[in-house]
């Protein structure tokens, strides 16, 4: 046998390679180490054939033994037979090359079962380098033993060598399963997996582990390797940063809606609301005032934060007065009182409020005005908060902008009570006074403008006596909700009265007006209906143009509604020929003329609205109601639910 079949005949992997590091000659062990039939290995560069994770240290301890002909040993990893890597501790060492005169390098494995602890040197190396700890576990005596690794992470793990039972119990109840898991032997490398360890000193850690099963040497035991990463700080800062992006997120939804509260307050009092409910949460104080400028004094609101005692020392003083909340509402400039001398200092000669003595002690002010300089003073918003904490810089911006919303709307919300007041002055001024006494009839009229109080719409009613003794009624409906749509309904109105006095029938006035306003080029069309009716036999004639229908109440209980013959809407197309219907209204009926806000909404239909009005004067006919509270009833129910336009009855009732 030859020297070189001799250093191959071995039970461990062995082979001969160049000194360039080509395999000229290898065993069966090694073959299967290297995961192919011997005959696919020769001639191949021995690290190539390595696993990828070992080839580096493969190629440096070939290269070292045969630069320095000297012996050189690794831990080298190779593929085992029942799925686990296998740890070898591979010697390299210079031979004399048996078919002549050249060198070899012999790689061949030892045996290192009576010196476990060579095989764990890269693992402690490693683990070290990545500061991380590891362990080793013994799955048939069911203990753990500490391998090293970062220092203070092992010294989390006081005994070196450790029962699975002592290491269970200081898991978390809800972690042992996942634990058992991962000493159960894996297929290869397993998963990070978290686990909360309970320390003797320091309480709870967060650790993540990774397992890894080895065999040992060929023939050598096989065993559970873990790493441990100690992530508790990293845990806590992960933690504290959501908890802090999730009160920003609070906090900009707060922020949000306070916005869109300031934004759509329609009036004072719900501005007032919005601060005062809203203000402290945002900004964590303590307390609010709220305070408005009347006619150069001070009008003051506050919440729950602060006692109304304190409040109403505020209450009334003058715009002029030496003290912070009247000068950052007269300068527009923000104040910040951080104690009592503070106080003393800028304002010596302010008045001794209540709060004063606790400046500092309890709690410190920030006062943000409603108006920039230069503009008309509208107010101000006074927060207190807990001693010792000062608005970041941040937060004292965000304070003036949503202070400059706040004074946005108040602005808003005066300018449009000011048109609300001036619109509703110029509508009642044009809506008629009823003839009173008429002979055989009753009517009533109500208007009521839209829900949320702030438009002015283009309803409007007349009735009036003609020259041959009829009572002409018209309802009808400008375009539009604003102060334009009122002047519209006047122009429509006056003008079918000034037509009404030379033309007694309503189709034909119906016609004239339209022609009136196609002419004038009217920015605004109308509808209408008009009526003519004869008290002394309760004829009726009347003409529609684009209106909704009349209604008609009996006194037995009963209604029906009268589609009108006309046309359509006033103002829209020339040259239109309206036509009339003549029909009787029967003694104890009454005649029930609405605008389309009266039965027709969100959530009502105008068939459903007809029909709700129709039964509702039926009733009150029926319960003898006159035409007031018949007129009352009709409205009184519309504004109950889905009133958004504005409305008008009128009620002609025969008796």
């Amino acid at each position: 046998m030859d020297a070189s079949a001799e250093l191959l005949r071995r039970a461990d992997p062995a082979a001969l390679l160049t000194l360039d590091g080509v395999i000229s000659g290898l065993n069966a062990a090694m073959a299967t180490a290297l995961g192919r039939p011997a005959e696919q290995c020769l001639e191949r560069d021995f690290s190539d054939l390595c696993p990828a994770s070992q080839r580096i240290s493969a190629e440096s301890l070939v290269a070292h033994a045969a630069r320095t002909k000297s012996v050189a040993m690794r831990v080298l990893e190779f593929l085992g037979r029942g799925g686990a890597p296998v740890a070898c501790l591979i010697e390299a060492r210079p031979v004399k090359d048996p078919a002549g005169d050249g060198q070899l390098v012999w790689v061949h494995a030892l045996d290192a079962r009576n010196d476990l602890a060579s095989l764990l040197i890269p693992f402690r190396m490693a683990t070290e380098a990545a500061d991380i700890g590891l362990w080793m576990y013994s799955p048939h005596e069911h203990r753990l033993e500490w391998l090293g690794g970062l220092p203070a992470l092992v010294a989390l793990f006081p005994d070196p060598t450790i029962s699975l039972s002592a290491v269970m119990s200081a898991v978390h109840p809800d972690d042992r399963e996942a634990l058992r898991q991962l000493l159960r032997p894996p297929p290869a490398q397993s998963s990070w997996v978290g686990l909360r360890y309970l320390t003797p000193h320091d309480g709870w850690h967060r650790l993540a582990v990774q397992t890894r099963r080895i065999q040992l040497g060929y023939g050598g035991p096989e065993r559970i390797f873990g790493v441990v990463r100690d992530d508790t700080k990293r845990v806590k800062h992960r933690e504290k940063v959501q908890a802090a992006l999730a009160a920003e997120r609070r906090r900009a939804k707060e922020i949000a809606e306070f916005s869109s509260a300031l934004i759509t307050a329609a009036t004072e009092q719900e501005l007032q609301q919005v601060v005062l409910t809203r203000l402290a949460a945002t900004f964590g104080a303590t307390g609010v005032l709220f305070a408005l400028v009347d006619d150069g004094r001070l009008r003051v609101s506050t919440d729950a934060g602060i006692t109304m005692w304190e409040a109403e020392a505020l209450h009334g003083i003058s715009l002029d007065h030496p003290s912070p909340l009247p000068e950052a509402i007269r300068t527009g400039r923000p104040q910040f009182i951080p104690d009592r001398e503070d106080y003393i200092r800028r304002w010596p000669h302010g008045a001794i409020l209540p709060w004063l003595a606790r400046l500092g002690s309890d709690y410190t002010v920030s006062i943000t005005p409603l108006s920039e300089t230069g503009n008309q003073p509208l107010g101000a918003w006074e927060m207190t908060y807990g001693s010792g904490h000062r608005p970041s810089l941040d937060e004292m911006t965000l304070m003036g902008t949503l202070a400059d919303l706040a004074g946005q709307a108040l602005r808003r919300i005066r300018l449009q009570q000011a048109r609300v007041e001036l619109a509703t002055a110029l509508q009642q001024t044009m809506l008629p006074t009823l003839p009173e006494h008429l002979p055989g009839l009753e009517v009533a009229a109500r208007y009521r403008p839209s829900r949320d109080g702030l438009d002015i719409g283009g309803d409007w009613y007349d009735a009036f006596v003609m020259p041959d003794g009829a009572v002409a009624l018209e309802i009808g409906d400008a375009q539009g909700h604003d102060v334009d749509a009122a002047a519209a309904m006047g122009q429509v109105r006056a003008s079918m009265r000034a037509i009404a006095a030379h033309e007694p029938d309503p189709a034909t006035v119906l016609t004239r007006t339209n022609e009136l306003l196609v002419t004038m080029g009217a920015a605004r069309f109308a509808s209408c209906t008009m009526l003519h009716v004869d008290p002394s036999d309760g004829r009726v004639t009347g003409a529609s143009a684009g209106h909704v229908p009349v209604l008609c109440a009996h006194r037995d209980g009963s209604h029906d509604v009268r589609e009108l013959p006309g046309g359509p809407v006033l103002g829209v197309v020339p040259d239109t020929e309206y036509r009339e219907e003549t029909f009787t209204l029967d003694k104890n009926s009454a005649l029930v003329l609405v605008t389309d806000g009266v039965v027709e909404g969100p959530g009502l239909t105008l068939d459903a609205g007809l029909e709700r009005a129709g039964t509702l004067a039926a009733q009150a006919l029926h319960d003898g109601l006159n035409a007031e509270a018949t007129a009352d009833r009709i409205l009184d129910a519309t504004v109950a639910v889905d009133h958004l336009d504005d409305v008008a009855v009128l009620v002609i009732r025969r008796t």
